[in-house]
């Protein structure tokens, strides 16, 4: 069995999987490019040049490479199984086995700043690890989830970078809402949420009102 490509692939058929995830989060836009590695099942003509290691016009069957979400989810379906995937390795066992020792300690952003969202889109994908890998993901973002909300309402003299540089983008986004909620709860304690204040924009053209004024 072999796949020949058209002449003239159409543009919404290879974004189809992008448009289904969502086409419209620019973070999602950016998980879908994560590259993923595949084994070709069958031989591919015409796109060889592709294939960084290869100097042919065809991909060959059982050819390995690594190609963005969003094609290999395209590649994948059961109707026309072109290429099998594997987990990158930060999804693998090992890994996962240090997630579930002391997943706090873990650099997450260094393994992938967009790790969870990659991770869930990577069960997608027929695999004999699947329900390993959503047990460890949960359980690693359960156990993380508590520390960064501590630190988020804790936060307030403390360096925030030092903060969030382990987290991945997820963790930093409920570090983010969590700290300012607390700013806000904060500012209304105080009685500062009701204070009416000068906008920027009327500042600012008070300033050059003045700045002209003082020229002329």
């Amino acid at each position: 069995m072999s796949y020949q490509p058209e002449s003239s692939p159409s543009t919404p058929q290879l974004y189809s999987s992008l448009k289904r995830d969502n086409y419209f989060d620019l973070d999602d836009i950016v998980v879908c490019h994560e590259k993923v590695p595949c084994t070709f099942q069958s031989p591919v003509y015409g796109l060889g040049h592709i294939d960084p290691g290869s100097n042919k016009d065809d991909i060959q069957e059982n050819t390995k490479m690594e190609l963005p979400y969003w094609l290999v989810k395209s590649l994948s379906v059961r109707k026309r199984k072109i290429v099998a995937i594997e987990y990158p390795n930060v999804y693998r066992n090992s890994y996962l086995q240090i997630l579930a020792a002391d997943a706090n300690v873990v650099d997450l952003h260094k393994w992938g700043p967009f790790y969870y969202q990659l991770g869930e889109k990577l069960l997608n994908f027929d695999h004999d690890d699947s329900s390993k890998l959503a047990d460890g993901l949960l359980q690693a973002f359960i156990s993380r989830f508590r520390k960064v909300m501590d630190s988020s309402q804790n936060a307030q003299y403390q360096d925030t970078f030092q903060l969030t540089e382990k987290l991945d983008e997820i963790e930093r986004k409920i570090f983010k809402l969590t700290r300012q909620n607390v700013d806000d709860y904060e500012r209304w304690q105080i009685g500062k949420s009701n204070q009416l204040s000068t906008s920027e924009a009327v500042l600012n053209h008070r300033k050059r009102k003045y700045a002209d004024d003082t020229t002329s």
